[in-house]
């Protein structure tokens, strides 16, 4: 998809125009941002649900735009079925595909007259067997074209089962696992008393399929064994192989290509993670130092008890009532030693979050922001005690009290001291349910949607939102930022390494360029796909590398390919930052791998060069290069839809 080597960040914009710990509006998404992913340096796509948003397309109200990282503008775009609480993941050529969905609805919420296939309202079709395929597109693409549009025929390409709520996780081949999931809509995925926690009477979906198809979906124990509360189940790719699942309490590693669990420890405190009580949950910075040995970290969520949740209808309790939880949990499910996994308390949060999201940074550390101190994810019309709209404190919502000042979680710091939010400011938005972070290239964060509302609510508590904002972290107190060049992109499992050159003057701190070099980082961002207070597929990965600091203050970072194993960080897009002394250059967009669904080349890591140092100790001052602009470089235009389908033997 991409070839060669990008050009060196022009000097046109100054370095840091926006205030460290500040938050920025940021346009208008027209649809509310219930999923949304980076395709490119360039553009964010943003997914709804089927309902009725401001944004028109083709006589319908939209479901799906496309916004813009340059002006802050969205345009909407026109997909066929309904994307409700899906889920997706990028390929390993960087397009991006969304599974699942809900049946056909209407104004407010209702199911279509036809049950459920096709609504002429909103003109939706049924979405709980679709796949939907893109190929991000820039400025310099015809967006007119079909093949920078969504590609969303269930009559050509489908799932072989209902989804809803299903979790997504991609293999070291590129190839998706798509893992149980609701069959239609609902709070928690059971009926109440759980008489059948397999099927659920046919509300349930607890088996796994891939993509593309491997054959007939097998049924996976443990989606029987966490029924009800399994929805968006906790996914990681593991360096064995194996994969991480967590749902409900209970834990296990996976073998997917013979079906056999191994039983980890429970969730401790009896706390759910996974939706309604959505804590915060990601895996923590992949580095030399901890071998790229995955440790995952759990945050907030609830310990309400399992009656609490109710069923398919509503909650039986008042949801907004009960407190979220401050508990934190590491987990390394393959320790290195060879020990027993199991869970270590970490430092509690600040506060207490339900529906908050951690966002990896590219200083490696990890930003929690958005959701809510009471409560759950979800919406209902009543609970088991109120038993009208009417009646409901917070309309539709089943959570309270936004929590709008982010934290930010350093992994490297000592116990107790993990959690700061110092110089961190509020956002003036409420970002409760349905609410969506993900990471721009310029180290920013887009924050996007809400709507804790079965349908468009604009005068309600928590209104439907459609106002984006940005936030800017801390290492935006900089007054330059390091300008790379050299930056490959593509690259491999192994292999021969490479150079990148970061100019002088445009990094500072340090009393040179020697300490300079020696406290530099080269990183993988993977921003992943933001839905439900998590990041699917999202990694960050340090590249071994080490320098040559040049006598003008200059230096070459005689960078690593990955480490020859692609279970570690899956073939596919990722942002590639170089950190100097905590401050991040621009992210330029790169392939890891071949961009094929196929098993990943790999080969012997290279030796590197020892690093040498200037006996001038390298000056830091340069003739303005501390300034920078986003890279917009472009290897051509992706293939055609047709092309991806073809190359991934769907026709």
């Amino acid at each position: 998809m991409l070839g060669g080597i990008a050009v060196a960040l022009g000097a046109a914009l100054p370095a840091l125009a926006q205030k460290a710990g500040s938050f920025m509006e940021a346009g208008n998404t027209q649809v509310s941002a219930m999923m949304m992913f980076l395709g490119n340096e360039e553009k964010v796509y943003i997914l709804d649900k089927s309902e009725g948003n401001p944004g028109q397309i083709n006589g319908h109200p939209a479901w799906a735009s496309v916004w813009d990282i340059n002006t802050h503008q969205s345009e909407p775009m026109d997909i066929m079925t309904n994307s409700f609480c899906a889920s997706g993941m990028h390929l390993p050529n960087g397009s991006f595909v969304t599974f699942g969905g809900n049946n056909a609805i209407g104004v407010g919420g209702a199911t279509s007259p036809d049950g459920g296939k096709f609504d002429s309202a909103y003109g939706d079709y049924d979405g709980r067997k679709s796949i939907r395929l893109l190929n991000p597109c820039t400025n310099g693409d015809d967006f007119s074209s079909d093949d920078c549009q969504w590609y969303d025929d269930p009559s050509v390409l489908s799932m072989q089962k209902l989804r809803w709520y299903s979790a997504a996780e991609p293999l070291a081949n590129g190839t998706i696992v798509l893992i149980g999931g609701f069959t239609s809509g609902g709070y928690v995925n059971r009926n109440f008393p759980n008489t059948d926690p397999a099927y659920e009477g046919g509300g349930a979906e607890p088996t796994y399929e891939f993509f593309p198809s491997l054959g007939t979906p097998p049924v996976m124990q443990f989606m029987i064994q966490t029924s009800g509360l399994n929805s968006y189940a906790h996914s990681y790719l593991m360096p064995s192989g194996k994969m991480l699942v967590q749902a409900n309490h209970s834990t296990i590693l996976w073998d997917y290509n013979t079906n056999e669990e191994t039983a980890l420890p429970d969730m401790p405190n009896g706390i759910v993670r996974v939706y309604p009580a959505s804590g915060a949950t990601a895996m923590m910075p992949l580095t030399p130092e901890n071998n790229w040995i995955p440790t995952l970290l759990f945050c907030g969520g609830t310990d309400m008890p399992d009656d609490y949740y109710g069923d398919y209808s509503w909650p039986h309790y008042n949801t907004w009532t009960y407190p979220a939880t401050t508990d934190c949990q590491q987990l390394t499910p393959e320790p290195q030693d060879g020990s027993s996994p199991k869970y270590i308390k970490d430092d509690p949060m600040l506060q207490g979050r339900t529906m908050g999201q951690f966002v990896t940074l590219p200083d490696g550390t990890m930003l929690v922001i958005n959701g809510a101190s009471n409560g759950t994810a979800g919406f209902a019309n009543r609970t088991l005690d109120v038993q009208t709209l009417d009646e409901m404190p917070y309309f539709e919502s089943l959570a309270s009290g936004p929590v709008t000042q982010p934290a930010i979680y350093n992994p490297k710091a000592p116990a107790g001291q993990r959690w700061s939010t110092a110089g961190l400011g509020s956002s003036n938005i409420a970002r409760m349910y349905h609410s969506t972070a993900i990471l721009l290239p310029d180290g920013s964060v887009l924050l996007a949607g809400s709507n804790p509302n079965l349908d468009v609510q604009t005068n309600v508590v928590y209104p439907t939102q459609y106002t984006a904002d940005i936030f800017y972290p801390p290492y935006f107190s900089a007054s330059v930022r390091p300008s790379v060049s050299g930056v490959p992109q593509t690259l491999s499992y192994g292999g021969q390494g490479f150079d990148l050159t970061v100019a002088k003057g445009s990094y500072e701190g340090g009393p040179g360029a020697n300490a300079a070099a020696a406290n530099t980082t080269v990183v993988l961002a993977r921003p992943g796909f933001s839905t439900h207070a998590m990041n699917m597929g999202q990694r960050h990965l340090q590249l071994n590398n080490t320098y040559t600091v040049n006598d003008d203050g200059s230096f070459v970072l005689h960078v690593a390919q990955v480490p020859p194993n692609p279970n570690l960080i899956q073939p596919g897009p990722a942002l590639l930052f170089t950190v100097v002394n905590g401050i991040p250059s621009n992210g330029t967009m790169v392939i890891v791998g071949n961009g094929q669904v196929a098993n990943q080349p790999t080969q012997a890591a290279a030796a590197l060069p020892a690093s040498s140092t200037s006996s001038g100790g390298g000056s830091v001052g340069g003739s303005g290069n501390g300034a920078f602009q986003p890279s917009m470089h472009k290897g051509g235009v992706l293939a055609s839809i047709t092309g991806i389908i073809a190359a991934l033997a769907f026709l």
